[in-house]
């Protein structure tokens, strides 16, 4: 690898980046190709116009492509699924070499692409920027294995781990800087999910209210066994055309799911137990519809029981320079805790930044499914022995 290769590999990448909230719920791909040294076409993709990051930038080259290298965020797809192969197009048109640094997750690709490439004799090489090209396509690598949606977990709170007052949240525990970062999170992920006492408690529109494009709707999911969110709340009026998601318990009043579906929200009974609304079937929900991350807002209960069930795979803490102190201020993690140290779950710190005035920490708890999880022994590209149900469909 070269200096070069490190320099269109970030513009790759780069461009990987800008197809954020375009793409899924198919990977965010950039690619780049390249020619004596110069660049003859570019691209990344958006998932509503069908054709991949490859297909855009050959078409933009033309002849050129003939004898270039391809620098590609992500390894070119080798099956059909709404699309023809990637890696047959760049064989046919005859790109020399091929820079990738991922493998594609997706079981019905992983290394076939690269494989077919080589067998056609184009050169064809990968690691380059590796990590970095997993924070790309880090929801889409989670549901494509599992079937199950990336769950991120975010909360704002005090030095002293509370998010709110005993009188309620008067005002902003965390800065504009960080709010701004939470939005970019919910520009990169599909679904919001609170619990109903957030509804009650604050009464949010949970849209997206960033600057960069999403092109997919953001879905607002409201974990609410007794059916409590009034049909006056504002996330029904923020954005009408956003759908709205109320998972209940099936004993829930048939009256009350009548009024909140005339509002427009789709009311789905789920298993309940002693401890709550069966967290998997919710996320099994959202993974058969295609959402590649949810982003968990809490509030304390919900962030506690996503916790005890081991189902967060990354956790943002919003660390804001005050204390709010007390026994009646609400903690950020609630449920019934954890008897001993020993028993609690661990977290890793993987990288911290500041907001304005507060720090955030990115963390990994050591159940996380990402295939970036620190906790991951292993390094190795990710294996193909489980498929999503519909990872014929992708690409």
């Amino acid at each position: 690898m070269t200096a070069d290769d490190l320099r269109w590999m970030r513009r790759a990448l780069a461009l990987a980046r800008a197809g954020t909230g375009h793409a899924s719920p198919n990977p965010s791909v950039g690619c780049v190709l390249v020619k004596g040294g110069r660049n003859v076409g570019e691209a990344f993709h958006r998932y509503v116009g069908r054709d991949h990051a490859e297909v855009l930038a050959v078409r933009q080259a033309g002849s050129r492509a003939r004898g270039a290298t391809a620098y590609v965020s992500l390894e070119p797809c080798a099956h059909h699924g709404r699309t023809p192969p990637c890696a047959d197009l760049l064989i046919e048109s005859g790109i020399r070499r091929v820079v990738v640094p991922i493998l594609d997750p997706n079981p019905l690709v992983c290394g076939r692409g690269i494989e077919r490439m080589r067998a056609a004799g184009i050169q064809s090489e990968i690691g380059l920027m590796q990590a970095e090209a997993g924070r790309v396509i880090e929801p889409f690598a989670c549901h494509i294995r599992s079937g199950l949606p990336l769950v991120v977990a975010k909360v704002g709170m005090s030095l002293d781990g509370r998010i709110a007052a005993p009188m309620g949240r008067d005002h902003w525990i965390s800065s504009a800087e960080a709010r701004t970062f939470g939005q970019s999170l919910r520009h990169r992920l599909d679904a919001i999910l609170v619990g109903v006492g957030t509804i009650l408690d604050d009464d949010p529109q949970l849209t997206y209210r960033g600057a960069a494009p999403k092109a997919r709707p953001l879905v607002r999911v409201v974990l609410d066994s007794r059916l409590r969110t009034p049909p006056s709340a504002r996330l029904f009026d923020a954005e009408p055309s956003l759908p709205v998601i109320v998972f209940c318990s099936g004993g829930s009043p048939g009256k009350r799911r009548r009024a909140l579906e005339r509002r427009g929200a789709e009311v789905i009974p789920v298993d309940h137990s002693r401890s709550g609304l069966d967290l998997r079937a919710v996320l099994k929900e959202l993974g058969r519809r295609d959402m590649l991350g949810v982003l968990v807002e809490g509030g304390s209960t919900i962030h506690g029981a996503f916790i005890s069930a081991e189902l967060v795979d990354k956790f943002y803490f919003n660390i804001a320079p005050l204390v709010l102190g007390g026994s009646r201020s609400v903690s950020a993690v609630g449920g019934s805790g954890y008897s001993t140290v020993s028993d609690a779950p661990r977290f890793e710190i993987v990288k911290h930044f500041r907001a304005g005035c507060d720090v955030i920490l990115e963390t990994y708890p050591s159940y996380s499914r990402s295939m970036l999880s620190p906790w991951l022994r292993s390094t190795s590209a990710p294996s193909s022995s489980r498929s999503s149900p519909n990872a014929s469909e992708r690409r």
